[in-house]
């Protein structure tokens, strides 16, 4: 039977990765006024307190934790800690990303590992060191954070779009192997939204005209816009949904 509380996160708990703004910020919001008690991580001290210390004083669950999600030995301590002095993790959104732009002859080979680094290994090593607990709980949800570009491509930005490439396939073979576990592993893609990182984008009158045309909603996604995508895919409302990547895209991938 499906009512309200189908949707409903309380007595959960979230960990929320790369969550001190911007879409992070936005889904551990999501999650938490869904009734869920959230985790917020970061690797800047100043932002993560102040990102714990606005989602309290909106009367919302929080908690924060100050690690490097690329350091597999800083996640592991990170991930014990929580289960220990917090609670054990039901929700995981493995969010951390970063972007550089160039055409591809000019990419730095720094840029490409840090990238890979961040968007990629992140969401393997935070997503095995969460698994581990949740297997021997046989249940939780992970929501591994795609975008538009795992399934399309914009000039300057290959390195991008193969690191999300690689976290939909990723969230496909962690859904099969965790399946069997109780654990459901989906994608949120989102497509392009107004955060600190597309400051530049939304500014450009051309590129922001181009992209509100040939999205059908005619117009830029709102961080906001992600919460409830987030709040189903945590949800019992999502309990036979595994392996999927849900595009939250206005239409974009949907057209030419």
């Amino acid at each position: 039977m499906i009512n309200a509380q189908t949707f409903r996160l309380d007595g959960r708990l979230a960990l929320v990765t790369g969550s001190s703004t911007g879409i992070g910020l936005a889904l551990a919001r999501g999650l938490a006024q869904a009734g869920a008690a959230v985790v917020l991580n970061g690797r800047d001290a100043t932002r993560l307190a102040r990102a714990a210390a606005e989602l309290a004083g909106e009367g919302l669950s929080v908690h924060s934790r100050l690690f490097d999600v690329t350091d597999r030995a800083a996640v592991d301590v990170a991930v014990a800690e929580i289960e220990a002095q917090i609670g054990a993790i039901d929700i995981l959104v493995n969010n951390a990303g970063m972007q550089r732009r160039a055409t591809f002859q000019d990419v730095a080979v720094a840029d490409w590992h840090e990238l890979m680094r961040t968007n990629v290994d992140s969401v393997f090593h935070v997503g095995q060191a969460v698994a581990r607990h949740m297997i021997a709980r046989r249940c939780g949800r992970i929501i591994n954070v795609c975008s538009v570009m795992s399934e399309l491509g914009r000039p300057g930005t290959a390195p991008y779009t193969a690191s999300k490439g690689a976290v939909k396939m990723l969230t496909k073979g962690m859904a099969i192997d965790l399946g069997p576990h109780g654990i459901n592993v989906n994608g949120l893609g989102p497509g392009y939204f107004k955060t600190e990182l597309t400051e530049k984008l939304v500014a450009d009158a051309a590129f922001s005209s181009w992209l509100v045309g040939r999205t059908p909603n005619r117009r830029w996604g709102d961080v906001e816009d992600l919460a409830g995508a987030a709040v189903f895919l945590a949800s019992d409302a999502s309990r036979f949904v595994n392996g999927h990547i849900l595009y939250v895209d206005g239409g974009l991938t949907a057209t030419l």
